[in-house]
Parts: structure tokens; sequence; C-alpha cells
């Protein structure tokens, strides 16, 4: 016996038949694919209404959006990696670096009010 039985054959055709069908029906039509109604809620019905393709406050938004990466970019940056450079790498003192005041020692006079600082007073039942 060589080949397919009857039974076999027609079984054959019968899944090409499915086969085929099923690839048709995978086609879109033009009314395809059917999509629900978008409900935008208010804030987001708002930015669909205000920034519209070509709308006067879409291209603001943008121009705004531009300016600030220039500035951003081309003035800020540059300005603080100059002015870290003077900071930390040219000043001699730092810019906002706190000085202290000079030590006083005992018998030193304190120039702002003339006062002699007193002596440190000797305890002789204490230890270092």
């Amino acid at each position: 016996m060589s080949g397919y039985s009857e039974d076999e054959k027609l079984r054959l055709q019968q899944l090409r038949a499915l086969r085929r069908r099923w690839l048709r029906d995978q086609e879109l039509s033009e009314r395809e694919p059917v999509l629900p109604r978008r409900q935008l809620g208010p804030v987001a019905a708002f930015w669909e209404r205000f920034l519209q393709p070509g709308g006067f406050w879409r291209h603001r938004v943008f121009k705004a959006y531009e300016t600030s990466g220039f500035i951003l970019t081309r003035v800020l940056v540059p300005a603080w990696i100059i002015l870290y450079y003077l900071k930390y790498h040219v000043m001699k003192t730092p810019h906002g670096a706190v000085m202290s005041n000079p030590r006083i020692f005992p018998g030193d006079r304190i120039l702002e009010t003339g006062e002699v600082m007193p002596p440190l007073k000797e305890e002789p039942d204490e230890h270092h």
C-alpha cells in the first residue's frame, strides 16, 4: 500500500481549507481595528487641547524648553565649571571659607575691647 488512503486525503484537504480560511480571516479590513472611544480625565483632556499640533501654546512650550536647554548647557554648566576651577585651584582662600579667630593665650590683649586675658589658675591638687 503506497500513499494516503481516501480518508487521510479528505482530512488533509479539509485541514488545508481551514488553514487558508484562518489566514484570510487574519487580514484586516478598512474598518478594523475597532477601538473603544478614549475617555480622558479632566487634566489629560486639558493637555490634549492645550498642546494640539501646530497650536500657539505648543509652540511656546517648545520654545521655552529649547531656551532652557540652551541656557543650562551653554551658560550654567560652563559657569559652574569656571567657578569651581577658580574657587578650588586659583583663589588663595576659597569663597565661603570661614577664617578662624587667632588664638588667645593668657596675658594677650583682646583688640576689640582692650582687655587683657588673665593667667590660668593653677590648681595644685589636680594632676595633668
